[in-house]
């Protein structure tokens, strides 16, 4: 796991200053402690910063082939780099390391742009081609890992794992693109189409970018995508055999390293079935760590225990005070754009837990977005059930004006908000689930904003983008279409973001073998009863795991990292919600209508109103903001 950077000049082969190249790394070096590289040539610059986790003397970057032809810069694994490296060798190339990265090399050689097609891992890299003046870009099919990259005045291409390596390159402009607020303030992360400095992309999961010496920059090419279109045919028993078959493949190539391995355990069915996949494989005791709360109610330490007895893991956790906010300037640092999602706070503690005693931890993440594990899903479900008994034109003006004057119940479990159901009932599918995972929805942001940033908007809604991809997605029904707009939205923009973020902040490298893209090219194919039945979702994988997993482990209520971030506002966070209508930063870019704020602070620490989400996203916005551009 590492960090790259690098310059790329476009129109003419300019002379690149390595120091640039450098500063560039340099401000990632928190990816990459066990060493650093910067290699230039005539018009480009490629850096390196290096967390050593396979072939320890002989993975050094940036790595050259042996003619000197080609330069790589790589973050990530390849997890069948064995494999690959066999055929390869069979079709005559020889190695000189015992790393995957020299598989790249190889790889692109041998099969070009296609080359991609054949690596199955998390992985962003970079490599240069001296006989075709060629920069190829590269990122994993479900975005594990992050790559930015923009154009600069003076023509070159600047790219880099982090925001803060493009930013400190002194000629990038930093400007704010207030869409990109609008988006974050929608769904409390700024998508991957999106990004908060005006100027700058970043390379969507499943895409490479072709880069020619004297040619314009082009769009980025789609590899690989997720369809839900299909269905596979079979038996439960089938089903599930082939399901317990791709998660024990997707755990097992994630054990292979050069350093001590762990696993994180939450009490979870996601992390204790990757622990017990792990258990099964290993000779040696898992180490696992936990974190739990100070507060019972938000506390499931004693279930991580629980699969820790059963599996004889070597089992370490730490509790944490429920008011653990000290964290917040650290977390806005290392997200450098906006980031509302609280749990990252309880993440970056298990990952620095993790790190006292392994450089890898497997993760649970993606189980959830892959066979309809989010309560959201299955309400999502129902709703589109009822939505095809009556046909819009019908449904949306009836629902619409029951919603309307249905007395509003925030406080209340979403099954019980009639009017947050029967307002839903009255859009389309899209609408309805866009909605329900947006954190403040569009008149709420109208009557927040100022005047200047209304107009600058023009119409701009962070909505319309997921309605427009849930309404274009290989899918046969609205649950298909949810989960695939998850895929492409919220995993990579914000799980993924969050545990990459959180892990590379501690030099701490996390995978996530639920996410293995054939175990999720099979789930996506499911029919949706396999899914979702009897209101609860991954139910294959549930029934799958009976014979490893207790049941209380599996059909428990699905908690996750809760972080009381209501409380907060109204407590020792206070002072800090009221600031926020005084703000030097939104003032300075004219974004809100400071008495909308100053309300908003008020009515929740009074209590008359929950705006504690809302609350959290102006902090994180703030502190973005000023770090970035203040």
């Amino acid at each position: 796991m590492c960090g790259i950077a690098g310059i790329f000049h476009i129109e003419t082969a300019k002379p690149v200053d390595p120091e640039r190249v450098k500063r560039m790394t340099d401000a990632i070096a928190h990816r990459g402690p066990d060493g650093s590289g910067v290699w230039t040539a005539p018009g480009v610059g490629l850096g390196h910063r290096r967390l050593s986790i396979i072939d320890l003397e002989g993975g050094a970057q940036p790595m050259h082939s042996d003619d000197g032809a080609l330069t790589l810069t790589f973050n990530g694994e390849i997890y069948n780099f064995r494999e690959l490296r066999k055929e390869l060798e069979a079709a005559g190339y020889s190695f000189a390391t015992q790393s995957d990265s020299e598989v790249i090399l190889h790889g692109w050689r041998h099969w070009g742009l296609d080359c991609v097609s054949h690596f199955h891992g998390m992985f962003v890299f970079a490599i240069f081609d001296a006989r075709t003046k060629q920069l190829f870009l590269a990122r994993d099919r479900l975005g594990v890992k992050p790559l930015f990259y923009a154009a600069i005045p003076d023509g070159s291409i600047l790219f880099g794992s982090e925001l803060k390596a493009l930013t400190a390159h002194p000629a990038l402009r930093r400007e704010i693109d207030l869409s990109a607020v609008d988006d974050y303030l929608t769904f409390g992360y700024v998508p991957d189409h999106n990004c908060i400095v005006r100027g700058v992309s970043k390379l969507p999961a499943g895409h490479y970018l072709l880069l020619q010496l004297g040619q314009p920059l082009g769009k980025p090419v789609q590899y690989w995508d997720l369809d839900f279109s299909k269905r596979t045919r079979g038996s439960q028993c089938e089903l599930s055999e082939e399901l317990l078959r791709l998660m024990r493949q997707g755990v097992t190539s994630r054990m292979v390293a050069d350093v001590p391995l762990g696993a994180f355990l939450s009490g979870g069915v996601d992390s204790s079935s990757v622990v017990a996949l792990m258990a099964e494989a290993s000779r040696q005791p898992i180490k696992t760590c936990s974190i739990g709360f100070d507060v019972g109610a938000l506390d499931e330490s004693e279930y991580a225990e629980t699969i820790a007895r059963r599996f004889a893991t070597d089992h370490r956790s730490r509790k944490v005070a429920a008011d653990d906010f000290g964290l917040i300037d650290k977390l806005a640092h290392h997200f450098d754009e906006p980031f509302a999602d609280a749990s990252a706070l309880p993440t970056y503690r298990v990952c620095e837990l993790a790190r006292e005693q392994v450089t890898v931890a497997l993760s649970g993440d993606g189980a959830d977005e892959a066979l309809a594990g989010y309560r959201r899903h299955v309400f999502h479900h129902k709703e589109e059930q009822l939505r095809g008994l009556l046909p819009q034109n019908v449904r949306g003006p009836l629902f619409g004006a029951l919603g309307k004057f249905y007395p509003k119940a925030d406080w209340a479990p979403r099954p019980l908000r009639a009017k947050t159901t029967l307002l839903s009932l009255a859009r389309t599918g899209p609408e309805g689930y866009t909605d329900a995972v947006s954190m403040t929805n569009a008149d709420q942001r109208h009557r927040l904003y100022s005047q200047r940033m209304r107009g600058a908007l023009d119409g701009y809604r962070g909505e319309t983008y997921m309605e427009n991809l849930m309404a274009r997605a290989p899918a046969q029904s609205g649950l298909d279409q949810a989960q695939y707009a998850d895929m492409k939205m919220w995993l990579p923009g914000d799980i993924l973001t969050k545990v990459d973020r959180t892990s590379m902040a501690v030099g701490l490298e996390a995978r996530e073998p639920l996410l293995d893209h054939r175990l999720l090219e099979f789930a996506a194919s499911l029919p949706e009863r396999m899914r979702i039945r009897g209101g609860q979702g991954k139910w294959l994988m549930k029934k799958t795991m009976e014979g490893h997993l207790p049941r209380d482990i599996l059909y428990r209520p699905k908690m996750g990292f809760v972080t009381p971030i209501d409380q907060w506002f109204r407590g020792a966070l206070a002072d800090e919600a009221r600031a926020l209508s005084s703000s030097r930063i939104f003032a300075q870019m004219d974004l809100f209508d400071s008495k909308m704020i100053a309300k908003a602070a008020e009515d929740h620490i009074a209590g008359r109103v929950n705006n504690g989400r809302l609350l959290w996203q102006l902090v994180m916005l703030e502190k973005s903001l000023a770090g970035l551009f203040g």
